[in-house]
């Protein structure tokens, strides 16, 4: 039987490549009949854009064998057989064991990706080849049960406040669901655990500022209806969707950057696989200068440092994290007060 696949060219700074796509008409978000032929072509038209946000990064790959419906698992290395031109680096996970990870450099792997029914692209907050030194400040706002996307921007843009008198330039994208993701460009001079004392030490100072709508409570229990900010998105191996990459949800959203004009009047289901290469030929790529003002964490760390002072500790960390220095007990509050009684 002849194969069905179909080979398309990728441009990049290597020259065009050519990528083959097996099983080009599976269909990979059913609610709107998006193919994988659909996103491999998404992905070469965005891919300058999607390349300038998550290349020359570790990438972890969110894989959809059957479509957004089915089965799904991560792939951090090159499996067998990848093309000569996709590359990985070794990398420390915090249970202290290397592995090689995936590198993006061009759009043709991002494509070669998608070859593989990658559906979503989580690249790391470091670069490939300082992988311990974070050059990323990212922040997740995650609304909770009884908030939607409209209470996570009045966050944001209070958020963008307490990072400029920090000395950091804000930017900011929708996270393709729910939420909000507010970034920081940083001079890659501290490792993982001080970036997330600075995330910590900035969280808390917006809660400081509007209590009634964000909470750093790491336990749902205690969030109430606000705006969660994730200061765990911060840690060494935790990621999330990158800029321009699509959304395991059923209308193919894409987690897109935005300006901070535009942010108070943005409807994130708008920003779709099928629209956002229009938007880009549009408006352009309002993350396009991201990475050329790129400050320091000194002041967030002076912050994190006055409230261990005033006797405001360690958060938790991840569940799947060894214990860490100074953290609180990883029990529900409630679970230890009927421990306590």
């Amino acid at each position: 039987m002849a194969s069905d696949a179909q080979i398309i060219e990728v441009p990049g700074p290597s020259g065009t490549r050519e990528v083959r796509i097996s099983s080009p008409t599976r269909v990979l978000w059913p609610a709107v009949g998006i193919t994988k032929l659909d996103l491999a072509n998404y992905l070469v038209t965005v891919g300058d854009a999607f390349v300038t946000a998550n290349g020359d990064r570790p990438v972890s790959l969110q894989r959809f064998p059957d479509g957004i419906d089915g089965e799904q698992f991560f792939s951090k290395n090159p499996p067998k057989g990848a093309p000569d031109y996709v590359r990985s680096v070794p990398v420390v996970y915090p249970s202290a064991r290397s592995h090689p990870q995936l590198v993006i450099d061009e759009p043709a792997v991002a494509v070669w990706a998608a070859q593989m029914n990658t559906v979503v692209f989580h690249p790391w907050a470091s670069r490939a080849e300082t992988s311990d030194f974070p050059d990323q400040l990212r922040i997740d706002l995650d609304p909770q049960p009884g908030t939607d996307f409209a209470d996570a921007i009045p966050a944001a843009i209070e958020l963008r406040k307490v990072l400029e008198e920090a000395g950091l330039v804000a930017w900011v994208k929708t996270s393709g669901n729910r939420g909000l993701h507010v970034f920081a460009p940083i001079e890659p001079s501290h490792e993982f655990l001080d970036v997330r004392h600075a995330v910590i030490a900035a969280a808390r100072e917006l809660e400081r500022r509007m209590p009634e709508a964000v909470t750093t409570s790491w336990w749902k229990e205690e969030r109430g209806t606000r705006v969660f900010v994730d200061f765990n998105q911060a840690n060494r191996d935790r990621t999330m969707a990158g800029a321009y990459s699509p959304r395991a949800l059923e209308h193919a959203p894409v987690s897109t950057p935005v300006t901070w004009d535009e942010l108070p009047s943005v409807d994130p289901r708008a920003f779709t696989v099928l629209s956002i290469p229009s938007r880009l030929d549009s408006v352009g790529d309002p993350w396009a200068t991201f990475a050329k003002s790129p400050g320091t964490i000194d002041l967030l760390l002076q912050w994190w440092q006055r409230d261990l002072d005033a006797g405001l500790g360690e958060l938790p960390f991840p569940p799947d994290y060894p214990k860490m220095p100074g953290e609180p007990p990883r029990v529900q509050p409630s679970k230890a007060r009927k421990v306590a009684e």
